[in-house]
């Protein structure tokens, strides 16, 4: 990790109504991330970790405080300017998967591309480079129903990468894999930090995704309890 930092929170605060009152579920966030960096946000169910990852992916903004995303400020974006930051910035993957059903594996992976208007040859070799990187070259026809679910889980990773993203958002992307499909798809991650120097932070309460963290961020009702980094070889 070098020390370039793509994301800056500043006493961040969070709150939803709840009945004539309201529920504080960020109280006071300050964080920083560097470029490549391999973060978890650690805590149990209620402790904030995704109402966090989804305002650092735009699709929420601050009650209070600030959050600086590739020197944007969410609470300052409009609807139009953060969709056009998640489109050519920001990656997601997601516990559920979401893929479109009816679409192949090529073209669930090809949407991003579409998006941002890319051209048709320069599409397919960036899907088929995705593909690549996630050990999927040869199921580029099959449909999401005849996958399982470590192949759906690397489906989506390659969506995410596609673009070649600055940041990917992950929010408990094991949560519905075995032991042994959970370290494939950590192994993978952890290769496509390493080599494309892309930023991941995880969303997370798996003590299989905290094995593989370098940075260890602990959140207890919405206050951040500890942060720690690890050293790995």
């Amino acid at each position: 990790m070098n020390d370039e930092v793509i994301i800056t929170i500043e006493g961040l605060k969070k709150h939803f109504p709840v009945g004539s009152g309201r529920f504080t579920a960020l109280n006071g966030i300050d964080l920083s991330f560097g470029k490549g960096e391999f973060a978890g946000l650690i805590g149990p169910s209620g402790s904030g970790k995704t109402t966090l990852l989804n305002i650092m992916g735009t699709l929420d903004s601050p009650s209070e405080g600030m959050a600086i995303i590739l020197g944007e400020s969410v609470g300052n974006l409009s609807a139009r300017a953060s969709a056009l930051l998640r489109k050519s910035q920001l990656g997601f993957i997601f516990q559920s998967y979401n893929l479109f059903q009816v679409y192949t594996v090529f073209e669930n992976v090809e949407f991003p591309l579409l998006l941002q208007g890319i051209e048709a040859s320069k599409r397919k070799k960036m899907v088929l480079d995705a593909l690549e990187w996630v050990g999927l070259t040869d199921k580029i026809k099959s449909k999401p129903a005849q996958l399982s679910g470590g192949e759906s889980q690397r489906v989506a990773i390659a969506r995410a990468m596609v673009k070649k993203p600055a940041i990917v958002l992950a929010d408990e992307p094991t949560a519905n894999l075995d032991a042994a499909n959970s370290h494939n798809i950590l192994q993978t991650m952890e290769k496509l930090n390493r080599e494309l120097k892309t930023t991941f932070i995880f969303a997370t309460h798996d003590e299989k995704v905290i094995g593989y963290v370098r940075r260890k961020i602990f959140l207890f009702d919405g206050k951040v309890a500890k942060d720690e980094k690890i050293e790995k070889n």
